[in-house]
């Protein structure tokens, strides 16, 4: 088990030796590149968003809020592969930790793009279930990095990754934007609620999921202003971003910090009389 915990890149290390860190520096870059030059080629072409307002569903998408969300994301995915190449070499260490699976969401996502542009909606499924699995592994297995490596590569990622999900799946069943296929996804939308509160310590993900609720709340609200799907959306959009402020404030002025230390010398306080 040992040996095979050596050549596996998705296992955990405390370090990585130097051909480890120069193949992760490689790999990184270029399929970051790729995923980069792959979304902005089928997006300047017009193909993505010709595909979201073609194809009207009720998880149809604000072409320019997602579009925000992704150019923040890569700008931010861009100083985590910084990271790779600085001189610390604890920063070297924690981003080399999380680079198999940053290159495979890198690969997953500029795949999903291509078929996606091609119309190849069923595959695109696949590839983006895949991605989820491959995302939800590497959040359980590397929750508690800097946030600096997290919110890029970890929960921004998964939370597009889930919201593609429904999104490329209501364009790839028929007569998506129909009363029945709506009431579905009437009841669906709640789950990037459900989701977002499931990881409701971690802010960047709640944040994250609620920009994505509002992409489809405003898509939703200027095709059908007489629906349930644009409320939901805003709703869920609401809760979330109310929840990432419950969590990010005190994570900001210190106070969870305090707190937890004030616990720690109750503790210690009290451990004496636990003794007796």
């Amino acid at each position: 088990m040992a040996n095979l915990n050596r050549f596996n890149p998705f296992s955990r290390r405390e370090s990585h030796s130097v051909g480890a860190i120069t193949t992760y520096k490689i790999l990184t870059l270029l399929t970051w590149l790729l995923s980069v030059v792959v979304s902005v080629w089928y997006t300047v072409r017009g193909h993505i968003w010709a595909i979201n307002y073609h194809h009207r569903s009720a998880f149809t998408m604000n072409s320019i809020i997602a579009s925000i969300f992704w150019i923040v994301l890569f700008a931010l995915q861009l100083g985590y592969v910084a990271h790779l190449f600085s001189a610390n070499a604890d920063l070297v260490n924690a981003a080399s930790s999380v680079g198999s699976h940053f290159i495979v969401n890198n690969v997953l996502h500029a795949l999903f793009v291509w078929l996606f542009a091609g119309r190849h909606f069923h595959w695109a499924e696949v590839v983006l279930v895949a991605n989820l699995v491959n995302l939800v592994s590497l959040y359980f297995r590397h929750n508690k990095h800097p946030r600096f490596i997290h919110a890029p590569v970890v929960s921004g990622p998964l939370a597009w990754t889930f919201v593609a999900i429904y999104w490329n799946g209501a364009i790839m069943v028929p007569h998506q934007d129909s009363l029945v296929a709506r009431v579905f996804a009437n009841v669906f939308i709640w789950s990037l609620l459900a989701f977002g509160l499931f990881f409701l310590g971690d802010y960047t993900m709640s944040f994250s999921l609620s920009v994505l609720a509002a992409a489809i709340g405003v898509a939703q609200f200027t095709h059908h202003i007489v629906a349930l799907q644009w409320i939901f959306a805003f709703t869920i959009m609401a809760i979330l971003f109310l929840a990432t402020l419950g969590v990010a404030v005190p994570v900001w002025t210190g106070r969870d910090i305090r707190w937890r230390k004030r616990t720690e010398i109750t503790d210690a306080e009290r451990a004496p009389l636990l003794n007796e």
